[in-house]
């Protein structure tokens, strides 16, 4: 297993941990004690920083069970953490509940960080792509 090599800003922080052996997302967990007002988004401290290895790239992702419990979500959903970014990991909470105030304790988990593989692809311009059978069909081309 290649290591993820992690630092705490503050001695209070939690370590990035996983709930279960062969889980794919790393717990991140609030520094502090916060509170969302309805409707309200917020930049939530969780006082580590990591060295992602050469060719990958973190992605901060919404945990389910404060989804399905107090409607949060991430803003940016998910947050791009880039190979050399060595600051502080923050997630910008989003508070879609537009009735109740969610309160948030010190060391609670309140995202995941998702390490990819990332490939390095040099952008070409060309006239045209090559067919696929897909095409052009976006949005609701499914059928579903």
């Amino acid at each position: 297993m290649t290591e993820l090599r992690f630092s705490k800003i503050d001695p209070l922080a939690s370590a990035p941990t996983r709930a279960h052996p062969g889980d794919a997302g790393l717990d991140l967990c609030c520094l502090a004690n916060v509170e969302l007002g309805p409707s309200e988004r917020l930049r939530v401290a969780t006082g580590i920083a990591v060295e992602l290895p050469p060719g990958y790239a973190g992605l901060i992702v919404p945990r389910s069970g404060l989804a399905a419990k107090h409607g949060l979500s991430i803003v940016n959903s998910p947050g791009l953490i880039d190979e050399g970014y060595r600051g502080e990991l923050q997630v910008l909470l989003l508070n879609t509940d537009r009735e109740r105030a969610v309160s948030l304790q010190a060391g609670e988990r309140i995202a995941q960080l998702v390490v990819i593989s990332v490939a390095q692809l040099a952008p070409v311009e060309v006239d045209s792509l090559d067919d696929s059978s897909r095409g052009d069909q976006g949005f609701g081309s499914s059928g579903r």
